[in-house]
């Protein structure tokens, strides 16, 4: 148990949090809008993991690691210097739980890091509904974070990631996502063991399918690979987490300038980590 408790302490340092707030795309989120509007965007994920493990190995199935976190997004689109760009904030919160084996890392709660955006949109075309973005999202260390807990909302660093993404419609009803992104770090010099932390590069691929089954409700699907980078501590280095994980769900439009996105997913394979065993998140939107 104490080797349990002592890689899940080393883990939950940063790479944990790397997944709870990985850069994963709903479906459509990189369609064109025209300059002047804005969106007003809700979410909240559940997230429950029970499993974790070293490299591929599991080495625990009694450990519990509970997230409940949401954002509040806001975006708006405009035409500046003869580029369609799309700025916005994004403000997470949320609380940790961990039980069973861990459950000395007891939880938290409070608000994560703000999220500074702007999407550049350098290809439209209106006939095949394509768009190709680029987003760079940068993370500010405004988040609840002490060092001497188990658990923390925030990073303590600033981060940058930068994902580029492209979207078409391949059929009548049928549209196609896929991105990447890559994750720049920078260092958490307040950490409990002393000294500092710092995180090789991360990396995620990821793609969604998403059918029109009316006017106002879809089917969507995705699936995705990321690599959180190595961390580096004290001249001890910390494998990275890599997860495959999927999901599937619906998106309802109730009216004209609404929509609710419910998703389910979970991960298929993780190395160096915690598995997730079930994840529900809910998206709420309105345009004005």
């Amino acid at each position: 148990m104490k080797k349990i408790y002592m890689l899940a302490t080393s883990l939950l340092g940063l790479l944990f949090l790397q997944n709870v707030y990985a850069v994963d795309l709903d479906a459509g989120d990189y369609d064109y809008a025209p300059s002047g509007t804005n969106l007003a965007i809700l979410y909240y994920q559940h997230a429950s993991r029970d499993s974790l493990y070293s490299g591929s190995n599991k080495i625990s199935d009694n450990v519990a690691l509970t997230s409940d976190i949401g954002i509040t997004r806001y975006v708006h689109y405009l035409d500046m210097a003869g580029l369609h760009i799309a700025p916005q904030i994004l403000i997470p919160f949320g609380r940790l739980d961990a039980g069973k084996d861990i459950s000395s890392l007891e939880s938290t709660t409070g608000l994560g890091d703000i999220i500074l955006a702007n999407t550049f949109f350098i290809y439209h075309n209106k006939d095949t509904k394509s768009t190709l973005g680029v987003t760079p999202f940068l993370y500010l260390p405004t988040g609840k974070y002490s060092k001497y807990d188990g658990l923390n909302i925030g990073e303590n660093r600033i981060k940058l990631t930068v994902q580029g993404a492209y979207t078409t419609q391949v059929a009548d009803r049928l549209h196609w996502d896929m991105a990447g992104d890559f994750t720049l770090y920078g260092k958490n010099d307040d950490i409990a063991e002393g000294g500092s932390l710092k995180q090789d590069l991360g990396f995620q691929l990821q793609t969604n399918a998403r059918y029109r089954l009316t006017g106002i409700t879809d089917l969507r699907a995705g699936i995705s690979y990321s690599d959180a980078g190595d961390i580096k501590q004290n001249g001890v280095i910390t494998n990275s987490t890599k997860q495959t994980k999927f999901w599937i769900g619906t998106g309802i439009s109730p009216t004209p300038t609404t929509q609710v996105i419910v998703i389910y997913g979970r991960d298929l394979k993780v190395e160096n980590g915690f598995k997730e065993d079930n994840r529900i998140n809910l998206r709420l939107m309105k345009v004005f």
